[in-house]
């Protein structure tokens, strides 16, 4: 598997971007990496709709140029894999899907900005750019990457899983967690999933794993739309992909009566279809997909319930995560029987 020393002309910088200095060092970091800039020229802001990472945007006002600069969250590396994140990256750009990565720091990396405007959740239903998320998933979804073409779903879910053990086991802080979770049930609930979902045999492919609005630029004069965020993309199912974008309609609040109309997703399915096909799909095979992708919602709030929960016991950016997972997990048992007779 290429690793991020073999990725071409990736930059190494020996220098920390502390969260506490989160401004000076980034600005640091960019004198470091492009050399030709001048400290006048710069204005960086911090963005602020992310909730693993600190994440700043610098602009070189006078070659009217932005890069971002991203210092990774405290101990996040324990949910994700910062290597794959720099392959998906640099292989995504060669795709044309993603700007070029500049460098990469010790705790963070450095890379392209994207012009236009995140969605707001409310967005996520609109008719036309919806319509293009379906045709940018699909190509996506066609996208190779080393390594073997094996969903790593419950792989994923497992190991962070045993961080919880590791996190509530013990220590006296972890009340919270215990009044509101149960180990032995969250452990036999995963592998009844496992078993519902694996019988399936979804697709696998290239997934984003988390397309939600804040990581869907639109760029209206362009009419389009980009991705951003890649840290999590890895081969999933298929369904995953899409059943996890369409949780991501009821945003960080966790409105689920922006959950998708069936009529919504027959629509929005028959798109992605034509797109990854190059055919128009028949009603059967929308209706197929239809059903896969509700069943692996399901999984959408199972992940995203044990990374909250995980995240919860490190992380230094403010967000009450418990509270976050114990919504993505009440929301999967009121919706678990109704999804599987679908």
């Amino acid at each position: 598997m290429t690793t991020a020393l073999e990725i071409p002309s990736l930059t190494i910088l020996p220098l920390t971007v502390s969260h506490s200095n989160l401004l000076a060092d980034a600005k640091a970091a960019v004198l470091v990496l492009f050399p030709d800039w001048a400290d006048k020229d710069l204005a960086l802001v911090q963005c602020k709709d992310g909730i693993t990472n600190k994440l700043v945007r610098c602009t070189n006002q006078q070659k009217d140029l932005s890069v971002l600069i991203r210092a990774y969250g405290k101990n996040s590396e324990r949910l994700i894999d910062r290597n794959q994140e720099l392959i998906n990256i640099h292989i995504l750009s060669e795709y044309s899907l993603c700007p070029p990565l500049y460098g990469k720091f010790n705790n963070g990396i450095v890379y392209g900005f994207i012009p236009g405007d995140p969605l707001k959740a409310p967005g996520m239903s609109d008719p036309h750019v919806s319509s293009l998320v379906a045709h940018r998933l699909a190509e996506w979804h066609q996208v190779k990457i080393p390594g073997p073409k094996t969903s790593k779903l419950f792989p994923i879910l497992h190991k962070w899983f045993n961080e919880v053990i590791a996190v509530y086991a013990s220590e006296p802080s972890t009340h919270r967690f215990h009044q509101l979770f149960s180990i032995d049930t969250i452990k036999q609930e995963l592998a009844f999933l496992q078993k519902r979902l694996e019988a399936i045999n979804a697709p696998v492919v290239f997934s984003h794993n988390d397309l939600l609005c804040a990581n869907i630029i639109y760029n209206k004069s362009q009419d389009k739309v980009s991705f951003i965020d890649h840290e999590y993309a890895t081969y999933n199912y298929r369904g995953f992909d899409i059943g996890n974008h369409f949780a991501e309609f009821a945003g960080y609040d966790c409105d689920y009566s922006l959950y998708p109309s069936k009529a919504f997703q027959l629509r929005w399915l028959t798109e992605y279809l034509t797109t990854a096909t190059g055919a128009a799909p028949t009603d059967a095979q929308v209706h197929d997909l239809y059903r896969e992708v509700n069943h692996f919602y399901l999984a959408s709030h199972f992940y995203w319930g044990l990374w909250a929960m995980v995240q919860s016991s490190f992380s230094d950016i403010d967000f009450d995560y418990m509270e976050y997972a114990k919504m993505r997990l009440d929301e999967y048992y009121k919706q678990r029987d109704v999804m599987f007779s679908i």
